[in-house]
């Protein structure tokens, strides 16, 4: 059993990418892994100052909820991101939740695995692979 962690990152209700991520939590829950789902409506979170005096204390300097959902990142086993897809990119709050989990790239994280959920209007190939690119960037 594994510890999953789905990210929904879309503000927008109903969203489809946050439909796909629940379908995601119903499998991995029937699948008999412990599931916790967060989604980043109604949650405050800061952009990054670029101080990386996150790395040396571990969290970040800014008290909002990014360092709650770090915490929950760092003790995952596996992170399923789920974003729209806005202008050939993932949302903007994804991004701003990613730099703000830069404590993690120091410290002892369990995650090994990460998986992407996206929608767009755009149906091709290359949509998906301009936010693999931002994320593995």
């Amino acid at each position: 059993m594994k510890k999953v962690l789905i990210i929904s990152t879309s503000l927008k209700p109903n969203a489809n990418s946050e439909i796909l991520a629940h379908e995601t939590e119903r499998g991995a829950k029937d699948a008999g892994h412990n599931v916790e789902f967060v989604t980043l409506k109604d949650k405050d979170i800061k952009f990054c100052k670029g101080c990386l005096a996150c790395q040396k204390l571990g969290k970040c300097v800014i008290d909002d909820d990014a360092n709650i959902i770090t915490e929950k990142m760092k003790n995952a086993d596996v992170i399923i991101w789920a974003t729209p897809v806005y202008y050939y990119e993932m949302s903007g709050q994804m991004k701003v939740v990613i730099d703000r989990a830069n404590s993690l790239f120091c410290s002892d994280y369990n995650f090994r695995e990460i998986y992407l959920i996206t929608t767009s209007a755009d149906s091709s190939n290359a949509v998906v692979q301009t936010v693999i690119n931002g994320v593995n960037a």
